[in-house]
């Protein structure tokens, strides 16, 4: 068992969470204390109904989460809120949340551990967030065809669906980059394009950037939002757990999306 101050001020010092930007709903860090001890945590991609019940019932008593409690901005603790928050401190479980933090972490992060469970080597860096780089780059010799069914294979075993831009059939990904969750944009897409990228991998897109892919030259692959980040915050509790010797477990809440 270890205080749950503790293990709060060693994430936030491994994560940067003072240093790294991010949106302001992120709200990163310890966002709900408990009673002040922790032995078990549970991991998961959201903050959400599904995962505080998973928690409660494997007795966790710290929810790590990448999506927090404040995503959608602040609103009245009333009806199904209420009794969220009445069941977290019931239940005493505390809850941590880290976003961009996590994101662009060189070992925990979800760029760098998705490029690797897709057989990449990140050589650089990529999307930079109010001057931080969020993603990772790098070259390769893999037939994108290649790539895609790899990209398809580990979005489906996260319960999801990829979904790819056009691309000839000898086409290689001799220029990659990576920004999971909503990663492509007018930002990211421009400067895929600077740097020659051929392949652009992200969790999801706006329906635009599909067309402006083709009109650019890029293939992007869209590997879903929930699967693309998945990675981190297991890796994150895995690592907590052997630090502080804890037991831990993943929560899987897959959205399709």
């Amino acid at each position: 068992m270890t205080e749950t101050a503790t293990l709060a001020d060693y994430l936030d010092v491994l994560l940067e969470t003072a240093r790294i930007p991010d949106y302001p709903g992120a709200l990163n860090g310890l966002q709900l204390g408990n009673s002040g001890s922790v032995n078990k945590i549970a991991a998961a991609v959201d903050f959400s109904s599904r995962t505080v019940a998973a928690a409660i019932e494997q007795q966790a008593n710290l929810l790590l989460v990448h999506h927090g409690m404040f995503w959608s901005g602040t609103r009245p603790l009333t009806g199904r809120r209420y009794e969220l928050l009445r069941s977290l401190i019931e239940n005493d479980v505390a809850v941590y949340s880290s976003h961009l933090p996590l994101d662009c972490h060189r070992t925990f992060g979800n760029n760098v551990l998705l490029s690797r469970e897709l057989g990449l080597e990140s050589s650089g860096t990529f999307a930079a967030y109010k001057g931080f780089p969020i993603g990772v780059r790098g070259s390769s010799n893999v037939a994108t065809a290649d790539l895609a069914e790899r990209a398809r294979q580990f979005a489906a075993r996260q319960g999801g669906v990829t979904v790819i831009t056009d691309f000839e059939p000898d086409a290689v990904s001799t220029s990659w980059a990576i920004c999971t969750g909503s990663g492509a944009s007018a930002d990211t897409l421009q400067e895929a394009a600077g740097l020659g990228v051929n392949t652009l991998i992200v969790g999801e897109g706006p329906h635009w950037t599909a067309v402006e892919a083709n009109e650019i030259g890029i293939t992007i692959i869209y590997a879903g939002h929930y699967a693309t980040e998945t990675l981190g915050v297991s890796a994150l509790a895995e690592h907590l757990a052997q630090q502080f010797h804890l037991d831990w477990i993943p929560i899987h809440a897959p959205t399709g999306l």
